[in-house]
């Protein structure tokens, strides 16, 4: 994308060729170039437009690397929200009303309940209190992924988190948890819910261990959006 901007920014030097030759024309008072519809005016401001749109795929480019290499969200899942932004961004205009939004948060996972127009929706008017603050009506590409990378990151917090607790329901921190200690540390109705829900454990040979389940992959799972 770099590389590309970089033609683009190239390309001024043919565009001032262009506006030499216009330049020369008007002198010449020849007003009206009957071999080409385009004037030197508009593609100067096509080139310009072309040039600021560049920046700022590239701004916004550089902004998911840096979110990719210090908050943990993978490369898949920024692709997808930047996917979903794209598809649900139907002018192209680089932002979303807030309806367009709320039926791209429903299509990433999220469960936002239906209202009536003109229903109160407490659970979306929080998500705008972060997201457009000031009610301007919009969300930009920046304010949504920022939004999408905080609410990733939170949830592989609290993902670690109950990790955390289950490694130390089992004895000696093993990636896996047995039946006996999921009864002895919670509640009957807990205790069956994970069994029910657990895989069972597989060692590194693809071994099933008898009643051992895979608090990891269960616990990961809960969090995807």
């Amino acid at each position: 994308r770099q590389r590309k901007h970089q033609e683009i920014r190239a390309m001024r030097s043919q565009l001032k060729k262009i506006e030499d030759l216009g330049a020369a024309m008007e002198e010449a008072l020849i007003l009206d170039n009957k071999y080409t519809e385009h004037s030197t005016v508009g593609l100067a401001q096509q080139w310009d437009q072309l040039d600021q749109l560049g920046m700022r795929m590239q701004h916004n480019l550089e902004q998911q690397i840096q979110a990719r290499n210090t908050t943990g969200v993978t490369e898949e899942a920024l692709k997808e929200f930047s996917m979903m932004f794209k598809h649900f961004d139907k002018d192209k205009s680089g932002r979303l009303n807030h309806q367009e939004f709320k039926s791209c948060l429903r299509s990433l996972g999220y469960d936002l309940p239906m209202v009536e127009e003109g229903e109160p929706d407490p659970e979306f008017e929080s998500i705008l209190d972060t997201v457009d603050p000031n009610r301007d009506g919009h969300v930009s590409l920046q304010e949504y992924m920022a939004f999408m990378i905080s609410r990733e990151t939170e949830n592989v917090k609290s993902s670690e988190e109950i990790e955390s607790a289950f490694r130390a329901l089992s004895s000696e921190g093993k990636p896996y948890v047995t039946k006996e200690e999921l009864y002895q540390n919670l509640t009957r109705e807990q205790a069956d819910y994970c069994i029910s829900h657990m895989k069972p454990y597989m060692d590194s040979k693809g071994r099933e261990l008898p009643s051992a389940y895979d608090y990891i992959e269960f616990t990961r799972s809960l969090f995807v959006n």
